[in-house]
């Protein structure tokens, strides 16, 4: 599985950033969707996942402002990011969780939310 993010950028405060991961190669055995995010001297956390069970959790510091889809007929896993904080800044990154592989990472995009 290979993941390719894309969507980031620099948006004011009370904006909107849509985010999107293209996932290709085998993807039969994916059993969560996540996208995590770390900032300039933070832990990185996990902001939003779809399990397969159909599940969708959020991290509290995003619920209500962040949505998470996937789009399987074009292989994609988007964040919508609505109503942007300062606090938002960080690389974003779009991750998966394998049945039969280690976790698979795509590479990071920047979202920078200027006050």
């Amino acid at each position: 599985v290979q993941l390719q993010a894309s969507g980031g950028g620099l948006v004011q405060a009370g904006g909107s950033l849509r985010l999107s991961c293209a996932a290709s190669g085998n993807t039969f055995d994916i059993t969560a969707i996540s996208w995590y995010r770390q900032a300039p001297g933070k832990q990185r956390e996990r902001v939003a996942a779809i399990l397969t069970s159909g599940r969708i959790e959020y991290s509290d510091s995003v619920r209500g402002r962040f949505t998470i889809s996937r789009d399987n007929a074009k292989n994609t896993i988007d964040l919508q990011m609505d109503s942007l904080k300062p606090e938002d800044t960080a690389v974003y990154y779009c991750q998966v969780d394998r049945l039969y592989g280690p976790s698979i990472w795509g590479q990071g995009t920047q979202v920078t939310v200027s006050s």
